[in-house]
Order: C-alpha cells, then structure tokens, then sequence
C-alpha cells in the first residue's frame, strides 16, 4: 500500500504536471522551473555495528560520517523521491569486489556477517554499486544493471511521473589498507553508457542530443531555446556523470560535444557541453547557484552531509537550497534517523519531495 506522501505526490502530479484543466500556463511548465528532493548514495544499506565500531576507533568522525542508510529504490520513489545517486566501480571480469574485507572485520569481533552476496552478484562481469571497497560494501542493488532494472519497473508501474534524475559517481580512489579500486579509463566510463542503454530504451531517455535539439551545442540550446516541456517528458530518466577533471575529459574523448551520449556532464559554465551543473554547498555557493539557475542551467546542491546536519538538527543548508532555486536538493534524511537521536528531516513544507518553484 502507497503511503500517505506517496498518494499526495501522486494526486500532485496529476494537477501541476499532467493536467491542463487547472491552469493552462501550466502546460508550458520546464524540467528546469520545478524542485526535487532526492536521496545522497541511494544504495546504501547500514554498516554492521562491528565495522562501525572499528571505524570510530580509527576514526570518530569517519564512523559519524557513514552513519546511514536508506531503503530500496522502489520505496525511495513510492514515497516521491525523484533524485537518486549512485556509486558505480569497473569490474569487467567480475569478482574483483568480492570477499570484502569488512567480513573478517566481523568474524574477529567474535560475531557472525549478516549474509552477504548470497547470490554471488559481485561475482558477474560488469558495474558494481556499493560505497567504500571493504568497508561500506552493503548495497540494496549490489549491480549496476539490476538496480537500473528495478528502476525501469517502478517507472513502466507508475507511467506519467515526473523525470527522475540520476546522478552517477564513477569511483576508482584508493583508500589505505583496502584493495585497489579497478581505474575508469574512457572504455570503463563507456560502459556506464552501454549499461544504461541495454535496460532503458532511448524513449525512457532524456539525452543530450534530445535537448540539445537543432542548436550547435548544449549550453546554447539551455540557454536560448530551455530545456524540455515537462509534458513531453513525463516518464523519463535523465542520467548525469558527476566527475570533473581527467574523468570528465576521457568521457567526452568518447562522446565528443556529448553527441550520442547518455549521460550529461558537470562541465563548467562557458563550455559548450555545459548545461547541469554539481554544486554542493548552497550555503557557500548560494549566489553561484542563483545566478546559474536564473541563466537556464539545471543545479544540483545537498541539504546536508556526513551526518551533521541530522545530529544538529540543523535545517540552514536546506533553507538556502531552497532559496537557491537548485532543480535538485539531495539529503540523507527525507526521514529521520534510525541509527541515532534525531527529528531531522528534510520535506517541503506541503509534505511532498517535488514542487514547482516559486
């Protein structure tokens, strides 16, 4: 059964987005004129309290920091979430994630692992999701292509929602006293690209040839025509690489100009593949953010991190990214905490995770 915030965001989209009996002025309602709420690391299951207790001892604010979880994806969108994250590391072989060394972690406390990989998913050639190797290595989908399944059955369940967002962090940085982390080279980052397309039929697809339309570039076609009308996009995903710098370079080495490409980029203002943009502070960042969203490009900021916020109870980052006007506002807490004390939450103030802005 819905819950009671799913059922609202539903009867909220057949008002503001699908219908034209309301407001006419609705019909030329953007993907860029509303404001999701979506969840930071959408995978994540909670660390075992031994892992845990060994993370504090080595380090308390690394412990504090890796203190939440979130449900399956499938809740997360019941409930009206329209952003979601995902942490994706290059195993074409398949196996090389396995037997994490958190387990042992475990097994020396003196307690038993929860059961881990019972199907031997990490053994599958392909893109794995989960956080930190050997240490935070539980994930409600442990393959990239089983999560984007699960995805693509919620939204074939529910036709007509508003465009879901995804933003994707291509992960090979080296932790001490963990394996290795196998690198993204452009044919690894390429495969984002092939995995994506072999769950999502281009229908499903919000892409940069799609919004770039008949301009010469990108940045051009946000700026100059805006991006699409939600009415001719209801249904759909929209996939971003969150990366910068040699990363970002070897994905357009393959995608040049982003023709043909799945995913957006978080190229800076100015460049011609520039059209959505990762800036996460919206405190710090605040006018950057305004003046970016005012210009046409679609923003992605966070109302919190690390935990910090939920322990403070501290709402000031949610408030300025509100304000922000930022498309997408991520959060570890759209409800509170179950591993410590805390009321924190972060929800428009009309109960719903999406909004047409102000």
């Amino acid at each position: 059964m819905k819950t009671f915030y799913a059922i609202f965001s539903l009867i909220l989209s057949s008002l503001f987005f699908n219908s034209s009996v309301y407001n006419p002025s609705l019909k030329e309602i953007r993907l860029n004129d509303i404001q999701v709420i979506g969840s930071h690391n959408s995978y994540k299951v909670a660390i075992e309290p031994p892992i845990l207790d060994y993370l504090f001892q080595l380090d308390s604010a690394t412990g504090r920091g890796l203190q939440y979880e979130h449900p399956p994806f499938t809740e997360q969108l019941d409930l009206g979430l329209r952003n979601l994250e995902l942490d994706v590391f290059n195993d074409p072989e398949g196996g090389y994630y396995s037997n994490p060394a958190g387990l042992d972690i475990v097994r020396a406390s003196g307690k038993t692992p929860l059961p881990f990989d019972k199907e031997e998913k990490l053994k599958v050639p392909g893109l794995k999701v989960f956080h930190v190797q050997e240490i935070d290595f539980r994930s409600n989908q442990l393959l990239f292509k089983d999560a984007l399944i699960e995805l693509k059955r919620w939204s074939d369940r529910n036709q007509g929602h508003t465009p879901i967002i995804v933003t994707i962090n291509a992960k090979d940085g080296e932790i001490p006293n963990t394996r290795k982390p196998l690198v993204f080279d452009a044919n690894a980052l390429q495969t984002i690209d092939t995995e994506i397309r072999s769950i999502f039929p281009e229908e499903k697809l919000i892409t940069p040839d799609l919004v770039r339309g008949k301009q010469t570039n990108l940045e051009k076609a946000v700026l100059k025509d805006g991006w699409p009308k939600l009415a001719t996009i209801k249904g759909k995903f929209l996939f971003v690489l969150d990366e910068g710098g040699a990363k970002l370079d070897l994905y357009l080495r393959k995608f040049p100009a982003l023709k043909g490409a799945t995913l957006f980029v978080n190229k800076a203002e100015g460049n011609p593949e520039a059209a959505f943009r990762i800036v996460n502070d919206p405190i710090a960042d605040f006018d950057k953010i305004k003046e970016l969203v005012a210009l046409g490009y679609m923003v992605r900021t966070r109302a919190d991190a690390d935990t910090k916020e939920a322990r403070a109870n501290d709402y000031s980052k949610f408030e300025m990214a509100k304000e922000s006007g930022a498309q997408v506002i991520t959060t570890d807490y759209y409800v509170p905490s179950k591993l410590f004390e805390s009321d924190y939450k972060v929800i428009f103030g009309d109960g719903t995770y999406e909004r047409i802005k102000k």
